[in-house]
């Protein structure tokens, strides 16, 4: 990726985004107060670069599906494999390797149990050529970062924003996965998948992919968006916004203590993601942080304020091999020629 520096225009730019991926350039524009083809110039240079993307993401909650968040322990000379194997599969995201060398973390999206007429993928996992141990967190609730990072998000202020972000339904998540699942037909499943690639393809692309007339897919995105199936996210490092520590956290809780912790964990600039999981820790939290020394003031500061946590692991992240979307084109053909693995690929 090339070097790349935001400036303010840039950073009310990708806040825009983050409320609706979608927005016409030209509503963008009138909000900030600047031509509309700078801010498709602005926009184009970031996505030529790399640096950010629109993915249009799928709740699979809504769909019947399980997220997992799977810690990896591995050979120190399968972590790189491992992480490209994984990263081409369309039901992976956020994969990173973690500082050390033998761990790499990453989110799995699954049906729910039952059997499926192939071997289960964590089996698949556990015998990959260089995997030690496999561990398995089931996301039970997301608690906070769903609708965005709150780091990017304090470039528009409150009239800009009234300008840029008309009311919509607010979906409620259903309790249990297994209700209320929408029907989505094989045009759907195109047309997601065409959105999870490029979440501002235009309406002309979409509806090729999705063999459908411009305005059914125009129709059938507001109705995915409105039931709460299709989201947009903006996929960009943190580090462009000065954040370039993340960690990850696992923090015990006791039940009683779960409502306290998420509704804190809501309100913190430095968590990008948080959610309430199955396994030996109750609690997964994705954090970025200016320096290690603002990751040290933030456990033993805000963390350690929640009186429901009584143990917090935490590991730094190496790098990124994916983010929310699959791998954009062009780091999809670099990593073609990776060495390559058994069972992880199939």
């Amino acid at each position: 990726m090339e070097s790349v520096t935001l400036d303010a225009l840039d950073r009310r730019l990708i806040h825009a985004l983050q409320l609706d991926g979608r927005l016409p350039f030209s509503r963008i524009a009138a909000a900030v107060g600047v031509p509309e083809r700078t801010v498709a110039r602005r926009y184009h240079r970031l996505r030529s670069r790399l640096a950010l993307r629109v993915v249009g993401l799928v709740d699979g909650r809504r769909t019947g599906m399980l997220d997992w968040v799977v810690r990896v322990r591995c050979a120190p000379e399968a972590v790189e494999t491992l992480a490209v194997l994984l990263a081409r599969r369309d039901d992976t995201s956020w994969i990173a390797p973690v500082a050390g060398g033998t761990e790499l973390t990453c989110m799995i999206r699954t049906p729910l149990p039952g059997d499926e007429g192939r071997r289960p993928f964590f089996e698949q996992l556990a015998r990959t050529a260089g995997v030690r141990e496999v561990g398995a967190a089931c996301v039970l609730r997301p608690v906070a970062g769903v609708g965005g990072w709150a780091g990017r998000m304090d470039a528009l202020g409150e009239a800009e924003q009234s300008l840029l972000l008309p009311p919509r339904p607010v979906p409620t998540a259903p309790a249990d996965p297994t209700e209320a699942v929408p029907m989505l037909s094989p045009a759907d499943s195109a047309l997601l998948r065409a959105l999870s690639q490029d979440g501002r393809a235009d309406l002309g692309r979409l509806a090729s992919a999705s063999g459908c007339s411009e305005s059914t897919v125009r129709r059938r995105i507001g109705q995915l968006r409105d039931s709460g199936v299709l989201a947009f996210e903006v996929e960009i490092d943190p580090a462009l916004f000065g954040y370039p520590i993340e960690a990850l956290l696992w923090l015990d809780v006791p039940p009683a203590g779960l409502r306290e912790v998420a509704e804190a964990l809501a309100g913190h600039q430095q968590v990008a993601f948080a959610a309430l999981t199955t396994g030996p820790s109750s609690v997964f939290v994705m954090v970025e942080c200016r320096s290690v020394s603002g990751l040290h003031a933030y456990v033993t500061e805000e963390l350690a304020a929640l009186h429901g946590i009584t143990r917090i692991e935490s590991a730094v992240t190496q790098r990124r091999t994916k983010r929310a979307g699959p791998l954009p084109a062009p780091l999809a053909e670099k990593r073609a020629g990776a060495p390559s693995g058994r069972a992880a690929a199939q």
